[in-house]
C-alpha cells in the first residue's frame, strides 16, 4: 500500500514538473524501492527520473531494474548517459544486460566503457552463456596466507577495488590460486598478529568456470555460503558468485522450467512486456507438435470404428479413461522433474523410480477402476441411466481399462524425464501436455482392446 502511495505521489510530481519535489522524495527512498517505483511508471517517464538522480546513485538504482527494462531505458538515453549508467554497474549485472541487447547497441556500450570495466566485461562475455564464468563478478577481496590479521584488515580497509561482498574474504597463494575463504567476522575477532593461513579457514569449495548455472544453484544450497569462488582449470581465482546472483539464477531457471512444463518455449521477458509476435512463436511451435500428436488419437479412434458402431455406449467413457491416464502421467512427470532439478534423484535411480511408479500406477488405477465400476453399477441399479443388459461387463471393462491406462500414464510420466536427461535435454520438456498426448493415444488402444476381449459375444 505504501509503495502504491509513493508511486501516485511520484506520478503527480512528474505531471506538475516539480523536479525539486521529486529530488526530495527520492532522498528518503531505498535504491531498491525507487527502482520498484520506476518499474511501474510509463516508459516515457523513466528517462526523466534517471536524469534527476546523481550519477553514482543512478547506476545503483539502474542495477535493481529488471534486465528487460534496463534494455528499454538504454534505448531512450543518450550515449553519454548510457555509458555512465552501465559503467556504474557490477560486471556480472552489466553482462546480463548486454546479453539482452541487440549487437549494435552492445558494441556502442562497450566502446564507451573505461578500459578496466571493458576488460572485465569482455572476460565474462568470453564464457558460454549459462555457465558460472559468464555470471560471475571479478569484484572481490583477496588475501594472502602469510598476511597477519592486522595487515589483512588494513588491506580490506584500503581496498579501492569495488566488491559485491565484504562478508566473505578469499585467500589466494602468490600465484593467484584459490586456497580457501574466511568470514570477515572471523578475521576481526582474531589476534592482530595471527597469520591468515593459521586462522579457522573454511573447507575450500570452488566452482569451475564452465559449470552450468543450474549446478551453481545446487552448490549454494548444499554449502550454505554467501559467496562462492569461480576458478579456472589451474585453480586460479577468476571471480565470485554471490548468493543474490544465485537467487536470480534460480528464479530464471524455475521460470523457464515451468514454461517448458506448460508446453511452450521459454520466454525470457515478462508476459506484459513480451511482443505479441514472440508469444505466438513461442507457443505455436509446441502447440503444432502436440496437435500432430493428437492426430494419432483420431487415427486410433478410426481403427476402432467398428467397435464404436457396434456399441456406441463405449464412447461415453472415452474422456473418463484417457483423462485419468493423462492426469496420472502429469502427476508423475511433475514429481520426477522437480526431484531431478533439486538433485534428489540421479539418472542411475531410474530403475528404482520405475518399480515404485509401476506399483503406484497399478494401485491408483485399481482405485479409480473401483470408482468407475461403482459408477456404472450404481447408475444402472438406481435407474439413472440404462447401460443395457450387459452393464456388468461394461463396468468391468471400465475398471480394467483404468488400471491399464493409469499404470501406463504413470510409467510414461516418470520415465520420460530420465530419458530426456540421458540424452542431455531438459527434463522439463516432458511437459504435462506432451505426456497427456502420448497417453491419449495409448489409452484408446488399451480401452478398446479391453472392450474387445471382455465384451466379445455380448455388445460387440
Amino acid at each position: 500500500m505504501l509503495g502504491h502511495l509513493v508511486q501516485l505521489e511520484v506520478e503527480e510530481l512528474i505531471a506538475k514538473r516539480d523536479w525539486a519535489g521529486l529530488r526530495a522524495a527520492f532522498e528518503d527512498m531505498d535504491d531498491a524501492d525507487l527502482a520498484e517505483v520506476i518499474t511501474d511508471l510509463p516508459s516515457e517517464d523513466e528517462g526523466i527520473l534517471f536524469r534527476l538522480l546523481p550519477k553514482d546513485r543512478a547506476g545503483k538504482v539502474f542495477s535493481h531494474l529488471p534486465v528487460e527494462q534496463q534494455a528499454e531505458l538504454v534505448s531512450s538515453l543518450s550515449s553519454e548517459q548510457t555509458a555512465e549508467l552501465v559503467g556504474a554497474m557490477s560486471p556480472d549485472d552489466r553482462v546480463m544486460l548486454l546479453d539482452d541487447l541487440p549487437a549494435e547497441i552492445t558494441r556502442r556500450i562497450l566502446d564507451g566503457l573505461p578500459p578496466q570495466a571493458l576488460a572485465a566485461t569482455r572476460t565474462l562475455l568470453g564464457y558460454p552463456a549459462d555457465t558460472a564464468g559468464h555470471v560471475m563478478t571479478p569484484e572481490y577481496v583477496a588475501l594472502r596466507p602469510d598476511m597477519t590479521a592486522h595487515e589483512a584488515i588494513d588491506a580490506v580497509r584500503r581496498s579501492t577495488r569495488r566488491t559485491e561482498t565484504f562478508s566473505t574474504l578469499f585467500v589466494v597463494d602468490p600465484a593467484g590460486r584459490y586456497v580457501s575463504d574466511l568470514s570477515l567476522a572471523e578475521l576481526v575477532k582474531s589476534s592482530p598478529d595471527a597469520r591468515v593461513g593459521d586462522l579457522d579457514l573454511r573447507a575450500p569449495v570452488a566452482i569451475p568456470a564452465r559449470t552450468d548455472v543450474a549446478e551453481v544453484v545446487r552448490m549454494f544450497k548444499k554449502y550454505d555460503r554467501n559467496a562462492l569462488p569461480v576458478v579456472d582449470d589451474a585453480g586460479l581465482l577468476l571471480g565470485i558468485i554471490t548468493v543474490d546472483d544465485a537467487l536470480d539464477i534460480s528464479q530464471t531457471e524455475d521460470t523457464e522450467s515451468a514454461q517448458r512444463f506448460g508446453g511452450l518455449e521459454a520466454i525470457e521477458t515478462p508476459y506484459a512486456r513480451t511482443p505479441f509476435t514472440t508469444l505466438l512463436r513461442k507457443r505455436g511451435g509446441w502447440l503444432s507438435v502436440l496437435f500432430l500428436g493428437e492426430m494419432l488419437t483420431a487415427t486410433a479412434m478410426g481403427r476402432f470404428q467398428h467397435e464404436l458402431e457396434a456399441a456406441v455406449i463405449l464412447a461415453m467413457f472415452i474422456p473418463l479413461i484417457i483423462s485419468s491416464g493423462g492426469n496420472s502421467g502429469s502427476q508423475a512427470a511433475t514429481l520426477i522433474v522437480r526431484s531431478l532439478a533439486l538433485g534428489e534423484l540421479q539418472l542411475s535411480d531410474w530403475w528404482r523410480v520405475g518399480l515404485r511408479e509401476a506399483a503406484s500406477g497399478a494401485l491408483l488405477g485399481c482405485w479409480l477402476g473401483v470408482i468407475g465400476f461403482a459408477r456404472v453399477i450404481l447408475w444402472q441399479r438406481m435407474g439413472w441411466y440404462d447401460f443395457g443388459p450387459h452393464y456388468v461387463g461394461l463396468a468391468v471393462t471400465v475398471w480394467v481399462s483404468l488400471v491399464g491406462v493409469v499404470a501406463f500414464g504413470t510409467m510414461t510420466g516418470s520415465m520420460l524425464p530420465f530419458l530426456l536427461r540421458a540424452v542431455r535435454l531438459d527434463p522439463a520438456t516432458s511437459s504435462a501436455p506432451f505426456v497427456a498426448t502420448l497417453v491419449d493415444v495409448t489409452g484408446l488402444v488399451i480401452y478398446f482392446t479391453a472392450a474387445a476381449l471382455i465384451l466379445r459375444g455380448t455388445i460387440l
